[in-house]
């Protein structure tokens, strides 16, 4: 029971990292010390609450799949969503949310940003947690800003 479960975890934890890894990468030109050299405050701040909400996440999900040991998985987790009324509601919200309206957004405002692979934040989000995924999102987008005003700065004054 117990190591399947582990496995479980490691192999969902495994994809988390290398998604977020991949959105880093493929946006690697953000990062690019010469035109944005800090984090900003705000970019800062989305950052620390995704790591807090991912910290949150992980700790819930442990204990979860140490409980329901060999029943733990996606299907267990989705019933259990649904459990009463009041979570009903907000289950409700936050499948709509990841599913339908997190992938239109991020994917649709990515692009018109210049971001690259804006589809990944919605993959990070099945892997991680949503609240991560769109802090990690949020922090991009700041990111982009910041870049654009560097570069748009750089082209004027060459």
């Amino acid at each position: 029971m117990w190591p399947a479960v582990t496995t479980q975890l490691l192999f969902f934890g495994a994809l988390g990292v290398l998604s977020t890894a991949f959105a880093f990468w493929v946006n690697r030109r953000l990062f690019d010390r010469r035109r944005v050299e800090r984090v900003s405050v705000l970019e800062g701040i989305f950052f620390v609450v995704g790591l807090v909400s991912l910290g949150l996440g992980w700790y819930f999900n442990v204990r979860y799949t140490h409980q329901y040991g060999s029943h733990a998985s996606y299907v267990d987790y989705t019933k259990h969503l649904f459990d009463n009324w009041a979570s009903d509601s907000a289950a409700q919200d936050y499948i709509i949310f990841n599913v339908v309206l997190f992938p239109l957004w991020s994917i649709v405002d990515g692009r018109r940003r210049g971001m690259r692979a804006p589809w990944i934040f919605f993959v990070m989000s099945l892997f991680t947690s949503l609240a991560f995924s769109v802090a990690v999102y949020l922090a991009f987008v700041e990111r982009q800003i910041r870049y654009d005003r560097a570069t748009s700065a750089a082209s004027s004054t060459a």
